[in-house]
């Protein structure tokens, strides 16, 4: 009895194609020609959702992560989710209000929030006053936005 050996590329390739069939419901050969199918990459949006708060005045002039020195008047964040120099888009979901952040540090481990923002950035997100609120986290990438 013959054992069928595949090559290692082989069997990887044969894993791609199964999981691109199963989880993006692609083909996995090509009606006309017989050769497998190419799987299409989707560029899709990260979007998160949750509570937001605002940086204590305790932390003005330490380091952040990524060894920036913190003031309040920055358009920058903290989150654990997303990596450092991430710019994002943080819309207010009571009012509707939007800015754009860098993330440049984190939070403590144990936080359930989202994301912690300046002052300036809340402020023109308009929950000063309350200290939290339910936000809609966009990501738009590594480079900064156009104005």
């Amino acid at each position: 009895m013959k054992l069928f050996l595949l090559k290692k590329k082989n069997i990887i390739q044969l894993l791609l194609l199964l999981t691109s069939a199963i989880f993006f419901n692609q083909p996995l050969y090509s009606q006309d020609s017989g050769k497998p199918a190419k799987v299409k990459t989707v560029n899709t949006k990260r979007v998160l959702y949750g509570l937001a708060s605002f940086y204590h005045n305790k932390f003005i002039g330490r380091k952040t992560a990524n060894g920036e020195i913190f003031s309040q008047n920055k358009l920058t964040c903290a989150c654990n989710v997303l990596p450092l120099g991430t710019w994002i888009k943080v819309t207010n979901m009571r009012n509707g209000r939007t800015v754009i952040v860098k993330t440049n540090d984190r939070l403590h481990p144990r936080m359930k929030r989202i994301i912690d923002l300046t002052k300036a950035a809340a402020i023109k997100l308009g929950y000063v006053s309350s200290g939290l609120t339910r936000v809609k986290v966009e990501v738009i990438g590594k480079k900064a936005p156009k104005p």
